[in-house]
């Protein structure tokens, strides 16, 4: 699943690290995510889209097409 974390964090100005005492999660967890190494859980994408007043579709791209 791609993701547009980095994009939205480089825009507010903030730091892997500072990402995540935002979060509550350690600074590997945001670099696992922005490198499509760890998919979040749900309630992290949520946070995560809450904190920058997005949707979770903004964030994270699923280019899954199903099987016809």
């Amino acid at each position: 699943m791609e993701n547009r974390l980095k994009h939205y964090r480089e825009a507010q100005g903030w730091s892997q690290g500072e990402l995540a005492r935002r979060l509550g999660v350690s600074r590997q967890t945001i670099n696992a995510v922005e490198t499509d190494k760890y998919d979040p859980s749900l309630p992290l994408a949520l946070r995560m889209a809450r904190l920058f007043g997005v949707a979770v579709p903004d964030l994270f791209i699923d280019d899954w097409e199903p099987e016809e």
